[in-house]
């Protein structure tokens, strides 16, 4: 160690040889995230390790650096690592080559959307490492295309999202084909009694590594939220963009359609932007993903499915386009900025009827999000037959019939005036600035 002075200290004190500090070094990798401090060496003495992190803490690395060190180039195929998404599986990959640098190991992607023939040829090039989502892993293996008689670690990387999706029976059959010992590693952002159950079944002894407790939210994200109408969002969103000048920032919509027309209709006002959800082809969207990660691309807007497996370390702002529609979505989509300790903004556009949805976030994350005033930005009157919420009729009442949330105490302040023709009615709860005032969501 000697002979290299430049190397990180602190990543050789965990266990690391040469090859893989020398590509730390290209990686400008300085000091170990907390998983990754605690993850490596129980990787390297060879335990099965039951991991609970984020996304955005250096995961990843924590159980690729040892994988990597401990494979034999000689030999075949002895690390296979499952992903839910075909993004995720993507970018795995790409770090996984940039670690193996300086050794001779060879790592390869298997997902859909992707040729048949194209995976297949890869595969015949004798692989070190297949890194590839259990569908298609599943496909390739019965083909045989690759086998695991050789395997010396599987890992699972966010094993809970893998659950959800549905690939509960895909893992049982691929970890049921490897009946050698070998070492096994889950990564999952949470660590239920469904994912505890598998660990039992397919570990021996699992030591369980855990760094987010606590971690709902990165702490250095600043969390803030703006008042708006459904239909005057984009004006909004232009604002921002212009005051806040983002190095990289992704945008999240809550369909597909939404997302492709947001997109149109930033590039058309000069603003580079591109979409990405699931009806692109998967050459597309890893170019945009390249170009985005290059910062060739600043903003990005995504839905939450196409989003899944984005691992970006300087994403400066993700703006919540649409709120989203399940509390912990918001936990997934802020937690893509302030990555590795940098800093990030999240602001999160709500409809004077989303109140109590921001609340159940807030009761979520255990923190109040602040509001803020976007200067130059006020909301507009609606359009001519156009209400906040979409259009009356068919006994669908507009917001300002909507009754106000239930109060333990009677208001004491003076009513609100009555509007005059140049100023539309607000809805209970909402001042006539369209922000909605914090006491006034409701709270359980």
């Amino acid at each position: 160690m000697h002979r290299h002075p430049d190397l990180p200290k602190a990543f050789a004190e965990l266990g690391l040889e040469v090859p893989i500090l020398r590509a730390l070094v290209d990686m400008s990798y300085k000091e170990p995230s907390p998983i990754q401090r605690e993850m490596v060496p129980q990787v390297l003495a060879g335990r099965d390790v039951l991991g609970q992190a984020k996304t955005g803490t250096g995961k990843t690395a924590a159980f690729g650096m040892p994988l990597l060190q401990m494979l034999d180039p000689n030999g075949r195929m002895q690390a296979l690592v499952l992903t839910p998404t075909r993004e995720l599986a993507a970018q795995v990959v790409g770090e996984f080559r940039r670690m193996a640098k300086y050794t001779q190991l060879h790592c390869v992607p298997v997902y859909g959307g992707v040729r048949m023939k194209e995976q297949l040829h890869q595969l015949g090039r004798r692989p070190h490492v297949v890194v590839g989502t259990p569908g298609r892993v599943m496909d390739m293996l019965q083909r045989r295309a690759f086998g695991l008689d050789e395997l010396k670690v599987a890992v699972l990387d966010e094993v809970d999202r893998m659950l959800d999706i549905g690939f509960r029976d895909d893992i049982r059959k691929i970890l049921g084909q490897i009946k050698h010992p070998h070492q096994t590693v889950f990564v999952s952002a949470t660590l239920d009694e469904e994912i505890k159950r598998l660990a039992m079944q397919y570990m021996k002894d699992p030591v369980e590594v855990n760094v987010s407790k606590d971690e709902m939210t990165v702490e250095q994200v600043v969390q803030q939220f703006a008042v708006v109408d459904r239909w005057d969002k984009f004006r909004l969103l232009k604002l921002v963009l212009d005051q806040e000048k983002p190095k990289l920032a992704i945008v999240f919509c809550n369909t597909k359609h939404g997302a492709r027309k947001l997109a149109q209709r930033l590039h058309a006002i000069g603003i580079d932007a591109r979409e990405i959800h699931g009806d692109l082809v998967q050459q597309k969207r890893e170019r945009i993903m390249e170009r985005f990660r290059k910062h060739q691309i600043p903003v990005l807007v995504a839905t939450d499915l196409a989003a899944r497996g984005i691992d970006v370390n300087q994403i400066s702002h993700i703006i919540n386009y649409d709120l989203p529609q399940d509390t912990q979505i918001y936990v997934h989509r802020v937690g893509r900025t302030a990555r590795m300790g940098a800093s990030g903004k999240a602001i999160t556009f709500v409809t004077r009827e989303e109140g109590p949805e921001l609340t159940k976030i807030e009761k979520l994350i255990n923190k109040e999000i602040s509001q803020i005033d976007v200067p130059g930005f006020e909301p507009s009157p609606p359009p001519e037959g156009h209400f906040d919420g979409g259009p009356r009729g068919r006994g669908r009442p507009g917001p300002a019939a909507r009754p106000a949330p239930a109060r333990s105490t009677p208001p004491t302040q003076p009513a609100a005036p009555k509007p005059t023709p140049s100023s539309p009615a607000a809805p209970v709860g909402v001042n006539l600035v369209g922000k909605v005032p914090l006491s006034r969501r409701r709270r359980r």
